[in-house]
């Protein structure tokens, strides 16, 4: 193209910056590549434009959209499904959808390689996802099959009227047996992977009430108003009570050991919203796997 008169006496990288919207680093990325001519020669970032001389920039593909690899996931069950909605039991070392850096199985890759229609509303990567669980934590999840059911459930789960209730084995037993633990969370200020209680951190709040108590430990169920990222796990570690097979957030490993534990007790067991459809209530249940009932009945002696 020939130089705009506006960018006449320029930067060539503070020009190519702000003709293509990007970085002023990366533009210096593409002339430091050769990538960038100024009348058919290779430019130079300080060099200055001149209006009315060609500037041809070739810029970089597009980079591709993580897409779900359709593939067999073993153990992952679906529960219900009809025209607007897919529930499933995700079993663990399952993510929701695909992630940069994760190479495993996901809960749209199993959803497609058993031929289930799924909403094409949401990023590339996540279409029809409207919530999630984490890797490490199995149980109930829902997916949208169709826009309707997207739309519906996406405002459903951010207005928070959505029911989810979990169940955690967690060490101790926390006093009073029923509570409310509403603190904020956010990175951990020395550790980017784990999640803290921060002053700075986004609102969380959890309902817990002791379902059954051990000598070392108990079974919580558990109802989240809101979703952060680990935020059963956090909140009943900085309450003392961290859950059993939870090292990351100072569960005791020789518990989980004799446990048979190789991941958090967290179960997602239950999911209660209206329909998309019709408005009408709908729960739906999830049992707990193999690994976490034997946990149970071990402590259970």
């Amino acid at each position: 193209m020939p130089v705009p008169e506006g960018l006449e006496g320029m930067r060539v990288d503070a020009a190519v910056s702000r003709l293509f919207g990007i970085s002023r680093s990366a533009a210096a990325e593409l002339i430091a590549d050769g990538d960038v001519l100024i009348d058919h020669s290779a430019a130079m970032k300080s060099d200055r434009l001149s209006s009315g001389v060609m500037l041809e920039v070739t810029l970089p593909a597009p980079e591709e959209p993580l897409l779900p690899k359709a593939e067999v996931v073993e153990g992952l069950d679906v529960i219900y499904s009809d025209s607007d909605l897919i529930a499933v039991h995700k079993p663990v070392g399952v993510a929701a959808h695909p992630t940069v850096g994760w190479e495993g199985p996901t809960v749209l890759g199993g959803l497609a390689a058993a031929g289930f229609r799924i909403s094409t509303s949401g990023p590339p990567e996540r279409k029809g996802i409207v919530q999630r669980l984490d890797v490490g934590t199995s149980g109930v999840m829902v997916v949208a099959a169709s826009e309707r059911g997207y739309s519906v459930l996406k405002r459903a789960f951010k207005e928070r009227t959505v029911e989810k209730t979990y169940h955690a084995l967690v060490q101790g037993l926390p006093d009073p047996l029923s509570g409310t633990i509403d603190a904020p969370i956010g990175r951990h200020p020395s550790a980017g992977w784990k999640f803290a209680v921060t002053a700075d951190g986004k609102e969380a709040i959890t309902h817990y009430k002791v379902v059954e108590a051990f000598r070392e430990a108990s079974l919580v169920e558990i109802q989240l108003e809101t979703g952060r990222t680990h935020q059963i796990r956090v909140h009943m570690s900085a309450t003392g009570h961290p859950c059993c097979g939870d090292p990351m957030y100072g569960s005791d490993p020789n518990l989980g050991k004799r446990l048979g534990l190789i991941r958090q007790w967290l179960h997602a067991v239950k999911l209660g919203f209206h329909h998309p459809a019709n408005g009408e209530w709908v729960e739906i249940e999830a049992p707990y796997p193999d690994d976490l009932h034997h946990a149970l009945e071990v402590i259970r002696g």
